[in-house]
């Protein structure tokens, strides 16, 4: 039997004494990186040229929002050929986050390797950054008219219940979802981001939407779909559901039948009452100046996320053209128990606007009053205008109205409904609330006091509030002929203050005359700038100061004739 070779008992010692001394020096270098990193940011670590090495995680946090933060909200330069825009990122919901920055920077710091990089110079972290995505795609999108003429996609419409195509069209310019991936690559390191520029090609052809709107479209309107839940069966008349059908097209340049399901079940709005009940909120009411309250209540409603996928194949020839609506549970925002734990006893703010009567704009004031009133924001909470009213339209009382759409005014569903942002972001300021978003007009409007006020459209821009107190905020609306009223009960915190400079940097308005039937007369006004500041006291004293500053843009004069 063959003896297989064995080392020397030295040797094979020796082999285990060097593997124990590799062992023990590896313990040690890593104690070593243990020791030499701690609980600090790693030596020679920067984040775009900010040196926040060897600084603990919370003083790296602060030194990244007082150097990089100044230099995030710059506005950035959006150049495309020889055009140039200006984006705020704030607005298109850009900004920095110091801690995931500083966390990323702390990842891996007690490795050998890290060890050793932070000993031979260090590394540079990418700074993190929070995207909203919906507002930068806003954004970017409504910059892309500047540098051309967007591209558009061919779709079906209906006119009561014809089919009617709309052709796709060329465009030319940049491609907006290109621009916001530029965009977010620039940010916050660089203000100034060149954008390709050319010409810009739907996915549809005009042969493809004839062909859906004589064929799919007619079809899709032929017949009622009937939703049924529990027994119960709700027949939707064709001229019920085509405003809110469209065939759009499809990644393959196809075009496919699509709902807006919410404002769907929204207009059919009381038919549907036998399939779902919605919840209520606890909330309180006002009665001789004491908040009292009233009980939430359990409800149901159709599953819209299920409803949007199941409703597109109701439109096909095939029959039944019926469509099983799941209902799920319905749950309160606020329940009666957190309601009397939230401490809404008394007036913290309130502040009424006032307007000529009778104008359209005044039932849109009123009719977004009515659906505010008696809603609580709970601690912590963020209220965003369009997330909670969603889109102004006819179906809940809103009406055409002139509203002011890039330094012009036109009429919209919904006009008006600024007035009540401004008076409700002035119960903010003086409710010592944290603002989180809101738009000044581009030019100042003489109902609204300067610098203290907001424009809403939708879906941008919003007007969004934080509840930043440990207590609920009740939204109480009440309004007349000639004023709305928007007060706010909960638990004062502040004494707040309003002191305004002086209008500077004041500039003259043009004249000018318009003809067609979208003129719409303008007064003129003078473009200036202003500063407020929103003055917090406690006990009598200055415990903060916060400054609003504003610029309004000259309003020109409009003349309507012809």
């Amino acid at each position: 039997m063959p003896v297989k070779p064995s080392l020397p008992r030295s040797a094979g010692a020796r082999l285990a004494v060097a593997a124990a001394g590799l062992l023990g020096l590896s313990a040690l270098l890593y104690l070593a990186a243990f020791l030499y990193a701690g609980t600090q940011v790693p030596r020679g670590t920067t984040v775009s040229g900010v040196d926040i090495g060897g600084m603990s995680p919370k003083s790296a946090a602060a030194k990244l929002d007082r150097d990089l933060g100044e230099r995030s909200r710059r506005p950035m330069t959006l150049r495309a050929g020889s055009r140039s825009a200006t984006l705020d990122p704030r607005q298109a919901g850009l900004s920095l986050d110091s801690r995931a920055t500083v966390d990323a920077a702390m990842r891996g710091r007690h490795t050998v390797p890290a060890l050793v990089e932070s000993m031979t110079g260090g590394r540079d972290v990418e700074p993190r950054v929070r995207v909203d995505r919906a507002r930068l795609d806003a954004a970017v999108t409504r910059l892309g008219k500047i540098f051309g003429r967007p591209a558009r996609e061919g779709r079906v419409v209906f006119e009561g219940t014809t089919p009617v195509a709309v052709p796709p069209r060329d465009g030319t310019g940049v491609d907006p979802s290109l621009a916001a991936q530029r965009v977010r690559s620039a940010f916050p390191s660089r203000t100034e981001v060149e954008l390709p520029h050319g010409p810009l090609r739907p996915r549809t052809t005009e042969a493809t939407v004839r062909q859906a709107a004589a064929g799919p479209a007619r079809t899709a309107v032929s017949a009622p779909i009937v939703i049924s839940a529990e027994g119960e069966r709700v027949s939707v008349a064709p001229a019920a559901f085509a405003p809110h059908l469209t065939f759009r097209a499809d990644a393959r340049g196809g075009l496919q039948p699509d709902f807006d399901t919410g404002r769907l079940v929204a207009a059919l709005g009381p038919r549907l009452r036998t399939l779902q009940r919605p919840a209520r909120d606890a909330t309180y009411t006002v009665r001789n100046g004491v908040p009292r309250l009233s009980p939430s209540r359990d409800g149901k409603r159709i599953d819209l996320r299920a409803l949007d996928a199941a409703l597109p194949a109701a439109t096909t020839g095939h029959r039944p053209r019926e469509v099983a609506a799941r209902l799920v549970p319905a749950r309160p925002r606020v329940t009666t128990e957190a309601a009397r734990r939230l401490g809404i006893r008394e007036r913290i703010s309130t502040f009424t606007t006032r307007f000529p009567c009778c104008a359209p704009r005044v039932r849109n004031i009123q009719t977004i009053s009515r659906i505010l009133d008696g809603r609580i924001v709970r601690p912590g909470e963020t209220f965003s205008l369009n997330g909670t009213v969603g889109r102004r339209d006819r179906a809940r009382g809103f009406v055409e109205a002139p509203m002011i759409l890039n330094g012009r005014f036109v009429n919209d569903v919904g006009g008006g409904v600024s007035q009540f942002t401004t008076t409700m972001f002035n119960a903010v300021f003086f409710g010592g609330l944290e603002d989180v978003q809101h738009t000044p007009h581009s030019f100042h409007i003489s109902r609204y006091p300067a610098g203290r006020e907001s424009t809403v459209s939708y879906p941008q821009p919003d007007f969004r509030w934080r509840n930043d107190s440990p207590y609920g905020v009740l939204i109480d609306t009440s309004f007349t002929g000639t004023s709305v009223t928007v007060t706010f009960w909960s638990t004062r915190r502040y004494e707040i203050r309003s002191q305004s400079s002086a209008r500077y940097a004041v500039r003259g308005f043009e004249s000018r005359t318009e003809s067609g039937p979208g003129c719409i007369p303008m007064p003129g006004a003078e473009g200036f700038k202003i500063d407020v500041w929103r003055i917090f006291k406690r006990d009598g004293k200055v415990v903060r100061r916060q400054k609003f500053h504003t610029t309004y843009l000259p309003e020109p004069r409009v003349t309507c004739g012809g």
